[in-house]
């Protein structure tokens, strides 16, 4: 097994026994008096938290506009003509 599988099973036990031992129900204030459990609550914390984080941690993908640019970015054309003044050049040289 790899060290990815043995985190993510830790991981699972411990959630479960966290939300197994949480079941009874807290007074919780939303825009007025509720009672939930202490599992429901951090059951969506922890979704919530898993979701942010797959989304905060996956790579980002780089658009095909971009890409072109970055290579043509190395090509050098002699036949374009170059918008720099004659000092531009000189000072460059």
């Amino acid at each position: 097994m790899s060290l990815k599988t043995i985190f993510i099973i830790i991981v699972t036990v411990l959630v479960t026994v966290v939300l197994m031992k949480n079941q009874d129900e807290v007074p919780v204030w939303l825009f007025g008096e509720a009672r939930i459990s202490k599992l429901a609550i951090f059951g969506v914390m922890f979704g919530l938290g898993f979701i942010i984080g797959v989304l905060i941690a996956r790579p980002r993908k780089k658009s095909a506009s971009t890409e072109v640019s970055e290579e043509n970015k190395n090509d050098v054309n002699p036949e374009k003509p170059s918008n720099l003044s004659d000092e531009d050049r000189e000072y460059i040289s």
